[in-house]
């Protein structure tokens, strides 16, 4: 939550449960709250275990935020043109689970990709849960819903944007081979099926990682992770985009 803050999210309350210590980021999140004239509400700890779901942790504090805003396809092209820097994009081609759609949208932004791309359908959206995934990535992120993600990526190879899949498979490269520092968009596939058919015939190639334990496959958010820190250490070394200093 308090990453939502600092991002300007708009949040309409903050409910508090009484006795919650209120120190260190939770002291700073109702100080900010406090700055921006956001309502905060003190009520009984039961009463925030009832407004969530079933086994939800709330740290005896809950915020009421909004709808989450999507941006346009152009929207993430414009900002990434802004910075005159070449296209960095992650796609997610029906990714179902909340918690790898929230750590690949963390690992999206701590590593300073221009955008999101995620379908309409069959497709987990921005929710409070994924937020949470995310520890609060979303709201500093760049993220477009499209309808079609094949005509997406259509659109953005007339760009000149390359389209490289991550998924295991006999035509795949292996991860550190590609020339990541071009105009480049990743796709990542569902945690059961990998990329649909027809998203994985219109990358321009795939990547995968090497194993050598016995289990069949990785976590597709641990996968799609380390081939996005490949691709910004690459840039990096051809100084784009360097590491923020926080």
């Amino acid at each position: 939550m308090l990453q939502s803050l600092r991002a300007g999210t708009d949040i309409s309350r903050i409910l508090v449960a009484r006795g919650t210590k209120r120190d260190g980021m939770l002291g700073e999140a109702l100080e900010i709250a406090r700055r921006e004239q956001i309502l905060v509400v003190e009520v009984e700890r039961d009463a925030l275990d009832k407004l969530l779901k079933r086994g939800s942790l709330h740290q005896g504090i809950v915020a009421e935020a909004g709808e989450f805003e999507y941006v346009a396809l152009q929207d993430i092209l414009t900002a990434a043109q802004s910075k005159e820097e070449p296209p960095f994009l992650l796609l997610l081609d029906n990714i179902q689970y909340v918690t790898n759609f929230g750590a690949l949208l963390r690992t999206a932004e701590i590593i300073g990709v221009h955008g999101v791309i995620i379908p309409e359908h069959r497709q987990a959206g921005v929710t409070a849960q994924v937020r949470k995934a995310s520890a609060g990535a979303v709201d500093f992120l760049n993220i477009a819903q499209v309808t079609n993600l094949a005509q997406t990526i259509d659109e953005l190879k007339k760009q000149n944007i390359w389209v490289v899949g991550i998924e295991e498979a006999p035509n795949a490269i292996s991860f550190d081979k590609g020339d990541y520092t071009i105009p480049i968009a990743f796709v990542v596939g569902s945690e059961v099926d990998g990329l649909r058919r027809l998203t994985r015939e219109k990358c321009d190639y795939l990547v995968q990682l090497p194993m050598w334990g016995k289990t069949p496959s990785l976590n597709v958010s641990v996968a799609g992770s380390i081939v996005l820190y490949e691709a910004r250490m690459q840039r990096v070394g051809k100084s784009i985009g360097a590491p923020v200093e926080r």
